[in-house]
Formats: structure tokens, sequence, C-alpha cells
């Protein structure tokens, strides 16, 4: 039981292994860096040898991305501009259902005033009456 483990005072790893893990990354890094420089990415960009058969394969699909976004971008905005001039049709059809609506609704307030109605049947020998007309109620007894 003296045999215990003395779990506290482990030895520690040397800091060695992680600063050198992260060495080697940067390291890494700096070699890609020097490797693609900017200077020669331009110069194969003005001179056109990144279209060599190589290079040219490896971009294939980003360029066929790029293209369905470019179609796409130009159907989308068709479409904006058929459902602007769609909208504009209507507006105007709408107004002019309102308008057509507004003069129904007149003439026929004016063609069912009582006035109207009377000098309209009249060429029919139709009279308008003179006496008042009577109400009549109806009082059942149920026994």
């Amino acid at each position: 039981m003296t045999e215990a483990k003395n779990t506290l005072n482990k030895p520690k790893e040397p800091k060695d292994k992680k600063t050198s893990n992260s060495k080697r990354r940067f390291k890494k890094i700096i070699q890609f860096n020097q490797n693609v420089s900017i200077g020669k990415s331009l110069a194969g960009i003005l001179d056109g040898s990144f279209l060599t058969r190589n290079n040219l394969l490896k971009q294939i699909p980003f360029i066929l991305f790029i293209t369905f976004l470019g179609i796409f971008y130009i159907a989308n905005s068709y479409n904006a501009e058929k459902t602007i001039i769609e909208i504009s049709k209507t507006k105007k059809q709408l107004e002019e259902l309102r308008y057509e609506y507004i003069t129904t609704k007149s003439n026929l307030m004016f063609l069912s005033k009582q006035s109207e109605v009377a000098y309209r049947l009249a060429s029919h020998e139709v009279k308008e009456s003179i006496v008042p007309p009577v109400k009549l109620t109806f009082n059942s007894d149920k026994k």
C-alpha cells in the first residue's frame, strides 16, 4: 500500500514537440508561398500560360461553375423584368376596371331614382301611384 502512484508529479513532456510541430507547419506555409508567388501568377495570366492543358483541366469545374452562375444571373434578371412588366400591366387593368365600376355604379344610381323610373315607365303607360301604400296587419287569435 505504500507503493501508491504519484499522479500529481508526472514528468512533463518537453515543449519542443509542440513547437516543432508548429514550426514545421509554418515552414511548409512559407515554402508554399515561396513556390507560388504573386508575380509568377500574374505573369502566367498575362502571357496565357495558365491556359495550358494541365492547368485548364484543373480549372474546368470552376469555369463551369462560373458559367452556370452567369447564366443563372442573366435568367434571373430577365425573369425580374418580366415580372415587373406583368405587375405594371395588371395595375393598369385594375385601374381601368375600377373606373368602369365607378361609372356603372353611378349609372345604376341615376337609373334607379324614382323620377327616372317613372319617366321611363310612362312610355309603357304605367303611371305612378298617387295613393300612399297601406300597411296590412294580421291579428291571429288562437284559442
